[in-house]
């Protein structure tokens, strides 16, 4: 197993994220069509808060939809805004920490996603999902 790896060989790099202009509609379709559980909130490039699915769920009925997606009517989406159910100042990780030092920042708290910052840019997210992929695949190596 390779145990410096750093983060960059796993972060998502093809970012999906929104801005503090975009509404609670949008995240949800976005979470929904891009079936993602994390969205990173930017502005100008910099991350100013991470959103994730289940702070929507928290105060939506995003449970109740069908199978069909037929949407139930939610004022509460019209009544708060992204900034204000966002984690606001998440934990920033540089893309040269080690896939185990992100293991242990993860463990240690209760989100299940990092930011990954270069000279305070946003380059990336890793996700938990990230870390069990890179372990599986160290599983299948050490197999053959």
């Amino acid at each position: 197993m390779k145990r410096l790896e750093p983060v960059s060989k796993i972060m998502t790099k093809d970012l999906i994220t929104l801005s503090l202009n975009d509404d609670l509609y949008k995240a949800e379709k976005m979470f929904k069509e891009n079936h993602i559980h994390h969205i990173p909130i930017v502005k100008d490039e910099h991350i100013v808060g991470m959103l994730s699915l289940n702070d929507l769920k928290r105060i939506s009925f995003l449970d109740s939809y069908d199978a069909k997606e037929i949407k139930i009517d939610n004022a509460i989406y019209d009544m708060l805004s992204i900034e204000q159910i966002m984690v606001k100042n998440p934990i920033k990780i540089n893309s040269s920490i080690t896939v185990k030092s992100v293991v242990e920042i993860l463990s240690k708290n209760e989100f299940h996603a990092l930011p990954v910052v270069e000279n305070d840019i946003l380059v990336g997210i890793v996700t938990t999902t990230d870390i069990l992929k890179y372990l599986l695949t160290q599983y299948e190596l050490d197999e053959v």
